[in-house]
């Protein structure tokens, strides 16, 4: 077997050194307690110590820790199976450390591990490098010691900070809760009112179905409607046709009779010889008088839209009330008989009414002998001429 370059710590002798790596128990005592603490997490060193002892170690993780550091002293069991364990754990880093022949290389690969800060396999690997000699030895182990009581501060304030960060997490999570409680409630709502829209829409959907369905029904019995009577648009206008013919031949028959009236009692009258005067001189023709259109109302029956303000200026001229009737093309015609019986004088504009409107202006001055005065042209000028006329005085039984 080959020999080792190593000072023991009591003696102070140095042995030749070899190239095999060093064993657990070939280290100096003072390096298993960084060891075993920093290399072999608790929970696995507790498996290992458990493994070997026929009955679990009693005890807490203190007393399993110096155990097992105790253990290592001497080549035994329990030194053996930490050491496989350690091998198998930083197998990778121990390959990587196998390439560095000399110290110089060696002490600079630890202090990179030492600045990564990941240290567990570097420490191992540089102690039982072949190459790491007792002072190195004493360095590393110096340097192990300063980085656990940094780590042991580092880890105090990561204490602190946790549990302010445990409080503040407690606190964002009661948040979170009543986020989530607002949110699914909004979600409740908003689920109830979607459901509510659906139904409104297949509802309305629904109607408008419906609808669609009788408005295309109608048309359906339109079209056998029309395609039944294809002419009834030329009948019922043809109809209106006839009623206006109707209305006119009547007019018209009824003027005939009234001129053959007429002509008989002028061709009886021409028949008669005249009276012989009397001796005392045969008083005046009664005429009646002019009328006065102050203070009168004057209905002007039909006529021009656009003539309508004229015919107002010259009424009002002569001191009267205008009122006006389209002889109903637009207005009622029932609306005739009230606006007759207001009046004092009539003036009916016959090229611009309707044949009803027409007869109904005559009968109504006939029955109540109220004065009513033709024209046959609409112009401003005609209505002029007509209120000449009925400023001047007339024969009795003149209309």
């Amino acid at each position: 077997m080959c020999e080792h370059a190593i000072k023991d710590s009591c003696t102070g002798e140095v042995e030749p050194v070899g190239s095999r790596r060093r064993r657990l128990w070939e280290l100096p005592t003072n390096c298993h307690c960084p060891l075993i603490g920093v290399c072999l997490p608790l929970a696995m060193l507790r498996r290992l110590v458990n493994k070997l002892l026929v009955r679990p170690l009693e005890g807490d993780d203190y007393d399993v820790h110096v155990w097992a550091v105790h253990e290592c002293a001497s080549r035994n069991r329990m030194a053996e199976l930490l050491q496989r364990t350690l091998d198998e754990r930083f197998a990778t880093v121990l390959r990587q450390f196998r390439g560095l022949r000399d110290a110089a290389a060696l002490h600079a690969a630890w202090r990179q591990a030492v600045e990564r800060g990941d240290v567990a396999g570097p420490f191992w690997a540089t102690l039982t490098h072949p190459r790491c000699d007792l002072a190195m030895i004493e360095n590393v182990v110096r340097d192990m010691h300063m980085i656990q009581h940094q780590a042991g501060a580092s880890t105090r304030v990561d204490l602190g900070r946790f549990a302010e960060l445990q409080k503040q997490n407690a606190g964002i999570s009661r948040e979170l809760e009543q986020t989530r409680d607002k949110a699914a409630r909004t979600a409740d709502a908003r689920t109830r009112e979607l459901a509510r829209l659906t139904a409104e829409g297949c509802q309305l959907r629904a109607e408008l179905a419906q609808r669609d369905s009788t408005i295309e029904s109608l048309r359906r019995e339109l079209d056998t409607l029309q395609a039944a009577l294809p002419d009834l648009r030329d009948r019922e206008r043809l109809a209106r046709r006839v009623e206006e013919l109707e209305a006119r031949e009547q007019a018209l028959s009824d003027k005939m009779a009234q001129l053959r009236q007429r002509f008989a009692r002028e061709r009886q009258e021409a028949a008669t010889p005249p009276p012989l005067p009397p001796v005392q001189p045969a008083p005046a023709a009664v005429s009646a008088p002019a009328l006065d259109l102050a203070d009168k109302t004057v209905l002007c029956v039909g006529g021009r839209s656009g003539n309508v303000p004229n015919y107002r200026d010259l009424l009002e001229k002569e001191g009267a009330r205008f009122m006006h009737h389209d002889g109903g093309l637009e207005q009622a015609s029932e609306l005739l008989d009230t606006s007759l019986a207001a009046a004092d004088l009539v003036i009916c504009q016959t090229g611009c009414i309707s044949h009803q409107a027409y007869w109904r202006v005559k009968d109504f001055c006939k029955r109540n002998g109220k004065r009513c005065v033709f024209v046959d042209n609409p112009s401003t000028s005609s209505f002029s001429v007509c209120l000449r006329k009925v400023a001047m005085p007339v024969a009795d039984g003149v209309t």
